[in-house]
């Protein structure tokens, strides 16, 4: 075993957000915390033989590599002998380090340690003992999201050791975007699987009765007011005090814009609370002029212990009105793009945002896949809008879409309090919901889960499946936004399709019919938004491969769709990934292989 690489830190420097954030997660704490990442003993276990034995309690590890990596990358690195670098339909790797315990703080508080993301399937053993997450879980499941572990003093030693079990299979119903499956082989538009030790790991002090590290924020731009929803996580039972400070993050003015105190009485345990502060004169988010606010959460116990975390917010209204879609109450144009950041390090996403906002767009289509929380923060402070999606499992089953909810689920925990975040998509071109035009279960389990966002999450807009076969109930569509797929390399067939598109036309535009279920008659009632287009360089979708034909392409085809009421489109793609050759960002550099602003469609007034 190793000692691994030992990195000591403060999360946060207090009052400074912008401040280097080192881990992988939007909400700070000014507290100490080591960071775990460096050198770890490795061992696969392809006979799954690890839990059987005992390897938790003791084993000799023959390999090292380093955290955080994906276990594709570590059997690349070891070559073991007569075992294949690559899997094929189970993986099971352990992983394991010592690490010196650090001086403890006072009895206010305990040991935390958080795992950025780690999948599909995680155990956590220290010295030997089996760790069950905060949320009551003896294995976590999901690969997109960070989990935490509270340690108890009887399991801890002056040095501990931490052993992590990962496995994975290519089971289609596991939530997993485009890697490869049982059912969607690599190649393509199917990606190499990358799963497992994906994002950092500490232990860091937390205090005992505190705030997680989970922050809604709705906005009421009408009346100035934020609706906060505030995760506490306490062991003593007792009345709190739960104060919410509001400072403008451009003035080094120590006063708060707006301050409230709230009193509850704290049950042992883990709840959610909301709360409403109103904010005077409070200026809007938007692209051009993201202005965000800092908030300083503080849950007080009766004894004047102050718990704090902090973070950051904008104030900000999207809504899906008739052919168009409104940002704080004005219409607004989304000039989007696809993007698949794959197995790109956080400075190369660092480099590719900024590329994406310098070719004019307003618009970030994730697709599919999970990112370092830190790209949130940074879309916040760029003025970029963002179009998330939930990796979707490859097959459609009562399991699949079981798998999917909690997916979803984790994902709005940790995201929901960023205005970047505006557009989320349920599905993908009916990917894991394939049996959508024809089972009642699929239709109604997307319906229910379009339903849920609209009344738990109101400050999103919401796509049940993007490109085609969206859900009409009743003659309602169960989407915010009327959304299509349109892939061609011929200009006069491009005019054609988007003519047939905004006339209403449900069938014979997209690769299948636009909506599915009841009738439903467009009528100009939804936002029209070609959320697919282009791909040249892609051989499958033919057109111009580089250069400035490429360019003047791009150019004629977004100008046919600012000539028609469409309400934004997300050009395919922003950097090439594995066999996709479409990109127009170098994916290391950032660099741009078209003009900049090619993709911002102007000033053309919507209405």
């Amino acid at each position: 075993m190793t000692s691994g690489q030992t990195n000591y830190g403060f999360s946060a420097t207090k009052g400074d957000l912008r401040s280097a954030n080192p881990l992988p997660r939007a909400v700070l704490r000014s507290n100490n915390y080591l960071l775990l990442d460096g050198e770890w003993s490795f061992a696969l276990d392809p006979e799954d033989i690890g839990l059987r034995d005992a390897w938790y309690v003791s084993h000799q590890y023959q390999h090292t590599t380093n955290w955080p990596g994906s276990i594709e990358e570590h059997m690349e690195q070891i070559k073991v002998q007569g075992q294949p670098s690559r899997w094929q339909d189970k993986v099971v790797a352990w992983y394991e380090r010592e690490f010196a315990l650090p001086e403890r703080g006072d009895e206010h508080s305990l040991f935390q340690l958080t795992f950025g993301a780690c999948g599909y399937e995680t155990h956590v053993w220290l010295n030997g003992h089996q760790l069950r997450t905060i949320e009551g879980e003896d294995v976590h499941y999901g690969e997109y999201t960070s989990f935490s572990f509270e340690l108890r003093a009887e399991q801890l030693r002056p040095v501990n050791r931490l052993t992590v079990r990962i496995a994975d299979t290519m089971d289609a119903e596991t939530p997993r975007g485009k890697q490869e499956s049982h059912v969607y082989k690599r190649g393509g538009i199917w990606y190499q699987t990358q799963t497992g030790a994906v994002r950092s790991v500490w232990l860091e002090m937390v205090e005992r009765n505190r705030l997680r590290s989970r922050v809604g924020v709705e906005s009421v731009i009408e009346d100035h007011l934020v609706r906060f929803n505030i995760t506490t996580r306490v062991h003593d039972p007792g009345v709190y005090t739960l104060r919410l400070q509001v400072f403008a993050t451009d003035s080094v003015s120590p006063q708060p814009l707006a301050t409230s105190d709230f009193s509850l009485k704290l049950e042992a345990g883990q709840r959610q609370q909301r709360v409403i502060l109103e904010i005077p004169d409070a200026k809007l988010w938007a692209p051009g002029s993201p202005n965000l606010y800092r908030l300083v959460a503080h849950l007080i116990d009766a004894d004047g212990y102050d718990a704090q975390i902090e973070t950051h917010f904008g104030l900000r209204k999207v809504e899906s009105r008739g052919r168009y879609v409104y940002l704080n109450n004005e219409p607004i144009y989304l000039d989007g793009i696809l993007y698949q950041p794959g197995t790109a390090t956080y400075e190369e996403m660092r480099r590719h945002m900024h590329a994406m906002r310098e070719l004019g767009c307003n618009l970030v289509r994730v697709h599919i896949a999970g990112i370092d929380p830190r790209i949130y923060n940074l879309a916040d402070e760029l003025g970029l809008l963002l179009w998330v999606e939930v990796p979707s499992p490859h097959s459609s089953t009562p399991r699949s879409r079981e798998n999917h909810r909690a997916e979803l689920l984790r994902m709005l925990a940790l995201i929901q309090s960023h205005p970047s975040v505006v557009i989320w998509s349920l599905y993908n071109e009916d990917w894991g919901c394939q049996d959508i035009a024809t089972n009642p279960e699929t239709r109604r389990y997307i319906i229910d889960m379009y339903h849920y966002m609209q009344i738990e999450h109101p400050q999103f807009l919401v796509v049940d499946n993007d490109g085609w076969q969206h859900i009409s109930h009743e003659g309602r569509l169960k989407s915010d936004l009327l959304t299509a797929h349109l892939y061609t390399p011929d200009l006069p067939r491009w005019q054609e399709l988007l003519d047939r598109l905004v006339q209403g036309e449900m069938v014979g535009t997209a690769a299948f019919p636009l909506v599915v279920g009841d009738p439903f008659f467009y009528r100009r009632q939804k936002p029209l938004i070609v959320s697919e287009w282009g791909g040249f360089g892609f051989a499958d979708y033919g057109g111009p491969a580089a250069g400035e034909e490429r360019t003047e392409r791009i150019r004629q085809f977004k100008r046919e769709l600012r000539s028609r009421p469409i309400a934004g489109d997300v050009y395919t793609q922003a950097t090439n990934i594995e066999d996709e050759r479409n990109g127009i960002i170098d994916p290391h550099t950032g660099e741009l292989s078209v003009p900049p602003g090619v993709l911002n469609s102007g000033t053309a007034p919507l209405l």
